[in-house]
């Protein structure tokens, strides 16, 4: 779609909805469909199905394994947006052996110093950042809005090894100064594409 098409629309729906929908969650339904089939769809199934339990832990017996096992499945359809088409296919196996169980760990070391009451209020923010930004997704208090951790992952290029991506997060812990590794992933010679293409 060219531009001049896009930004007509945006206004068009702005003024036809009174501001109901705006221009950003136009753009995100448009560019959902730059996803392959199967992501799109394992995109909103895991957001509908998270969701859904979330309301379902309010009303029923909290069970914790259940509860991590869905962020974790979040978890994954995220790092899977930020990789995009290009680099999933690349990357994909190596992350599920060696990235996703640190990520677990992570999440459950973490999960396991708050009350039950509070590991059930943390969520998955964000949607992944696309370009060369970091960001993979953030875990959030769902009733304070506060970050408790950043998943994020970097592009190296040390002299004459080629690009790795580097996987780490940061915790409110040291007021996210610190890098926590999950492990590094080659990439090739060759310049990775952006993030989410």
């Amino acid at each position: 779609m060219n531009k001049w098409l896009r930004k007509s629309l945006f206004i068009m729906v702005s003024i036809l909805t009174f501001g109901l929908v705006t221009p950003t969650q136009l753009m995100n339904s448009v560019n959902a469909e730059n996803l392959q089939d199967r992501d799109a769809f394992e995109a909103t199934a895991a957001e509908n199905s998270f969701t859904q339990k979330n309301r379902f832990i309010e009303e029923s017996e909290f069970n914790r394994d259940q509860f991590m096992e869905e962020l974790m499945n979040q978890a994954e359809i995220q790092s899977y947006q930020k990789f995009g088409t290009r680099i999933k296919p690349v990357i994909e196996n190596e992350f599920r052996e060696i990235i996703l169980p640190n990520i677990e760990k992570a999440l459950d070391e973490t999960a396991s110093q708050f009350p039950e009451e509070d590991v059930k209020n943390l969520t998955i923010t964000e949607q992944p950042s696309a370009g060369h930004s970091e960001k993979i997704f953030n875990i959030k208090n769902g009733d304070t809005g506060k970050d408790i951790l950043r998943f994020h992952v970097r592009r190296d290029n040390p002299p004459k090894e080629g690009y790795w991506f580097n996987f780490h997060y940061h915790t409110y812990y040291d007021n996210f100064q610190s890098h926590h590794d999950l492990g590094s992933i080659y990439w090739d010679k060759n310049t990775p594409p952006k993030w989410m293409s």
